[in-house]
């Protein structure tokens, strides 16, 4: 692992969250658990996208870090901006969707209300509000704070809980404002299928994927996520996935930065990272199955905090998106923020540990992931 951050109070950077309480009046259907309601099922679960969540984040942030945060209301994405990554049929269709009470999408697991249009507006845009801070110079690590999240939206339809495509928007906006390349990481445990359709043939924006291998289904989510989806035309190599084992741990995430995403976006040289930063690879995670800790989730904060400032001239933004295990979220975000801001929080009864980390990483089993995933990018990319 990296060196550890620290523990003086001190801090290089401060926190500017991205936040508004509209995105807690979006609400999923009930039913099991994500899944639609069943007669073997007595009492309808709460989806795991709930409120719960971020309201959990938000004290994490006021908790761990009173000093250096600031919470900043965003303005919402207009439709000009919107449209620069969604079809307008579509974003119609959401409207009106939402408009008439929302529901369940078909046999989905993913649902809407009637304030879920409006909340995926104000989320879309704080993660324009956070790239746009990134950009301009502004002092403070922009975190959008995002309700409903957005990596698996795509540019015609919803997907996976997701509406409007927040890292997409936030990136068409920076090259709007004259970015020339924005490299976008994603290590929510669930493939960024939304970010890689958006800009599968083009190369002024570069998506690398850590994610389980869940494969397609149907045309709700027809993108794999797998090796040999590595873009078309002009983007042909820069849309890198990496498959992982369930079991991955901090370890494994660790040199996947090691041998995958530093080398790339080193070589890539963009001018702004976004971060996509699902943290349902955590240890306790209903939605996934890797092991990666409050510890471990320190240590990606701080490498892509070190990588934005070698390529990007500090040039960084944080985006939510998953996060299910409501409780462990706050511990797995606050390493996060940990790593990003060169500080530990020590915590009454907790220390800098994870409570919820108790199992073993596969160790070989991640190798052979990761061995394969680089043996097939070299192709592209000067990787050892």
């Amino acid at each position: 692992m990296t060196d550890e951050p620290t523990t003086d109070g001190g801090s290089d950077a401060d926190l500017t969250v991205y936040w508004h309480d509209r995105m807690l009046d979006h609400e999923q259907p009930a039913g099991a658990f994500k899944h639609p309601s069943t007669p073997i099922v007595a009492a309808d679960e709460t989806h795991p996208d709930r409120r719960e969540r971020v309201e959990n984040v938000v004290a994490t942030v006021e908790h761990g870090f009173p000093e250096e945060s600031r919470f900043v209301e965003p303005e919402r994405a207009s439709r000009e901006t919107i449209e620069r990554v969604h079809d307008a049929e579509y974003v119609d269709w959401l409207e009106g969707f939402c408009a008439d009470g929302g529901g369940r999408i078909g046999r989905t697991t993913t649902g809407a209300n009637e304030a879920t249009y409006d909340a995926a507006r104000v989320a879309a845009g704080a993660a324009v509000a956070a790239a746009d801070h990134a950009l301009s110079g502004r002092p403070g690590v922009p975190y959008a704070l995002c309700r409903p999240s957005g990596h698996h939206a795509q540019p015609t339809q919803a997907d996976g809980f997701c509406f409007l495509n927040n890292a997409a928007v936030a990136a068409e906006d920076a090259l709007a404002s004259g970015a020339d390349r924005v490299a976008i990481v994603d290590w929510d445990v669930h493939h960024g299928n939304g970010t890689q359709e958006a800009f599968y043939d083009r190369d002024d924006v570069l998506l690398v994927s850590a994610h389980h291998d869940h494969g397609s289904w149907s045309e709700y989510h027809p993108q794999e996520g797998s090796l040999e989806e590595d873009g078309e035309g002009d983007g042909t190599g820069y849309t890198v996935n990496v498959p992982l084992p369930p079991g991955t741990g901090d370890r494994g995430y660790e040199r996947l930065f090691d041998e995958v995403v530093e080398p790339i976006v080193r070589s890539y040289d963009p001018d702004l990272v976004l971060v996509s930063a699902g943290q349902d690879a955590g240890t306790v995670d209903p939605n996934g199955r890797n092991l990666v800790t409050r510890g471990g989730f320190r240590t990606l904060g701080s490498r892509v905090r070190d990588l934005s400032r070698e390529v990007a001239d500090d040039r960084l933004a944080l985006i939510q998106e998953g996060g299910y295990q409501p409780s462990h979220l706050s511990f797995a975000t606050l390493g996060v923020l940990e790593g990003v801001l060169d500080r530990l929080v020590d915590l009454e009864g907790y220390g800098h540990d994870d409570p919820m980390g108790w199992l073993d990483e596969p160790t070989e089993l991640v190798d052979e992931w990761l061995d394969e995933a680089i043996d097939h990018h070299r192709a592209h990319w000067p990787i050892e």
